[in-house]
Order: C-alpha cells, then structure tokens, then sequence
C-alpha cells in the first residue's frame, strides 16, 4: 500500500493530519467540528495525500484523557463519511474499543502512539483484524512525558522498545507487512533527543518494517528557530520532512500536505536524476 525507503522509484507517502480536537497544539481546534475535518481530510487526500490520520483525543504534551464515548462522538461522524467515500483513513487512539469501532465501519489503518500498550485489549483487536497498525514510541504519557525525559541512548533506547513491540505484535499473529514503526518524534523526547532521532533514522531501517516519522510543526523546530507559534513552523516543518526522507521514512505525517508533496517532489528527483514515475 505504501511505497518503502528502497524503493527509489517513489518518494515517501505523506500522512495528512486532521485533528477533530478543541486543543490542538498545532491548530487550535480548527477541525474540530465534523464539516471542517470532512472537508481538511477531503483536501488532504485532493493535494496529494496517501492517508489521512484522524485523531478525535489530544495527545500534546500535557493533554489529558478524555472518555471513550467523547473519543467516538467526536470522530464517529467524521469517520462514517470519509470512509462511507472510500477515503483511506488512519485512526489515531490508544483505546482498544475505539480501534473495534473504527474497523468494523471499515478503517484500513489503526495509529496509536502507546503502540499497543496503553489499553492491553488492543494488540487483541489488531491480530483479529486485516488492517494496518503504526507503532509509536513514546516515553510516558501525554501529561507527564515531558518532565524530564533521560535516556543513556536515545536512538537505542528508542529502537529497541519498537523492535521489542514488533516482536509482540508478530508473537500475536500481526503479520510484518501490516506494522509500520515511529520513533514518537516530540513523545517524551528533549530537543536535543529529537534532533538525535532525526539524525539516527536510518538505523531504524534495521527494524524490517516501514519507517513513519511525524515531525510536523513540533516543538524543537521552534527551539531551533525561534518561531514560537506552531501553525507558523512551515519552513521548519518542511526542512525536517526532507531530512526524514533522506533518513529513509516510508511514511511522513504532516500538516501541511500540498507543500510536503510539492517539496518531496523537488527533493526526490533533485537526488535521483530524474523525476518518478508518475511525472508526465
């Protein structure tokens, strides 16, 4: 479904971000209403998104849990239009019901940052369904990983927690080709860590799965450049797609899609010689 890093023919797909929250890091809640997610997924997927990621519980540094039923009201009627359309969706929670809900109206993809951990029914639920899954690392949880995250190793540290959940998710009968790995760029991470993940990517080639990286708009990219509010961060945004690229990301989960894409392409054919493929 995705095209992988060795594949030289393509650059990497790019993950649309529709966050159906009234506390967005990055967009204050501008698509959290069900029409403004419908239509910021529909434009997504029109400028050249391969997925778009919706997200109904804010897992921003410090954000709370929310409830179940409040997960499902915000991002039942946004679901049951994208995917009634046959829009290729990524739901992005951490509760196993919600995954139950999703894939029963048909979601081809589950993205959960606690890769699996946080509700200990969902590895479960993803080993009895067809779907894809991205396993994310992060250290802590939203209301605490920011308080003083330590790592003898970061890169180490971080590739060994996702070869170990790779492993359970393969122990549960989740096949290879269906898991997709995320180091948690900005998920209990310092800045310094980030920039050391960012520069380590290709290590996490050795994991055997495909490589999402999700760095858009985060905060080290406003400690690098001193741009402090998050919608602003587009050039930032962009320089760290490039270099997730470089780095061998199958997958980049951004905000700002038709300018990734327009920027991948450059990059892409930039590095090769020659355009992909698919350029007329």
């Amino acid at each position: 479904m995705h095209p992988t890093a060795s594949e030289a023919a393509a650059p990497p797909a790019v993950m649309g971000i529709v966050n159906v929250t009234p506390d967005s890091f990055s967009d204050g809640g501008r698509a959290a209403a069900p029409a403004a997610a419908i239509g910021l997924a529909r434009r997504h997927l029109a400028d050249g998104a391969a997925f778009v990621d919706i997200g109904a519980e804010s897992t921003r540094p410090g954000a709370a849990e929310i409830p179940l039923e409040e997960e499902w009201r915000r991002l039942a009627p946004v679901l049951e239009v994208l995917l009634a359309e046959g829009a290729p969706v990524s739901v992005d929670t951490r509760k196993a019901e919600i995954m139950r809900r999703a894939l029963a109206l048909g979601a081809p993809m589950i993205n959960d940052v606690s890769a699996l951990t946080f509700d200990a029914a969902a590895l479960d639920v993803i080993a009895g369904a067809s779907c894809e899954v991205v396993l994310m690392h992060a250290k802590g949880l939203p209301e605490d990983m920011q308080e003083n995250p330590t790592y003898d190793d970061v890169a180490a540290e971080v590739l060994s927690y996702l070869e170990a959940r790779i492993a359970a998710c393969a122990a549960a009968g989740i096949e290879r080709r269906r898991i997709v790995a995320d180091p948690g760029i900005g998920f209990g991470k310092t800045f310094r860590q980030n920039l050391e993940l960012m520069a380590a990517l290709p290590r996490f080639r050795e994991l055997g799965v495909r490589l999402l990286v999700g760095a858009s708009r985060k905060g080290f990219i406003g400690w690098l450049t001193g741009v402090k509010q998050a919608d602003r961060r587009l050039g930032g945004s962009i320089g760290a797609a490039l270099a997730a690229a470089a780095g061998g990301a199958d997958i980049l989960r951004v905000h700002d899609v038709a300018e990734t894409v327009q920027a991948l392409a450059v990059f892409h054919a930039a590095r090769n010689g020659h355009p992909p493929p698919s350029d007329r």
